[in-house]
């Protein structure tokens, strides 16, 4: 696992080319505050790509490990904040210029989450969009 302090880049491609990416920071220590600046880049992006970011950032052990979430979304990214309304509970959003602040609490690794049926297995989410694509992460120092 990485240093919680030391941020966390994750990136998700369509056919080879990075769409959205995701800077993730958690506060020092288990429970702590997790902090997310997701983005996407200008134009058309396949519908389901955003999504898969913040899956990718919400499946992160120190992200699971951690109790609340403060994400940045681009205003107007209603894929992004609708994804993280279902992966968080008790969330609240406020504009800010032009991005949208979302807090919430992030469940227990024990409540099931979308795509989780209570007894612990999995249920079929909906496949994405045909097209090659790719969720990679490294640590923000890694990236030059």
């Amino acid at each position: 696992m990485t240093n919680p302090d030391s941020p966390r880049h994750i990136e998700v491609s369509d056919d080879g080319e990075p769409v959205a990416a995701a800077e993730v920071t958690t506060s020092a220590g288990a429970d702590g505050t997790v902090r997310a600046s997701l983005h996407a880049q200008a134009g058309h992006i396949t519908p389901g790509r955003r999504a898969s970011l913040v899956d990718a950032v919400m499946d992160l052990p120190e992200v699971q490990a951690s109790k609340r979430i403060e994400a940045a979304v681009p205003l107007g990214d209603s894929e992004s904040l609708e994804r993280l309304r279902e992966r968080t509970e008790a969330a609240v959003t406020r504009p800010a210029g032009s991005t949208t602040l979302l807090d919430a609490d992030i469940p227990s690794g024990s409540q099931p989450g979308p795509g989780q049926d209570p007894d612990g297995g999995t249920t079929p989410r909906s496949p994405l969009p045909t097209g090659s694509a790719g969720v990679e992460e490294a640590d923000a120092g890694e990236l030059r």
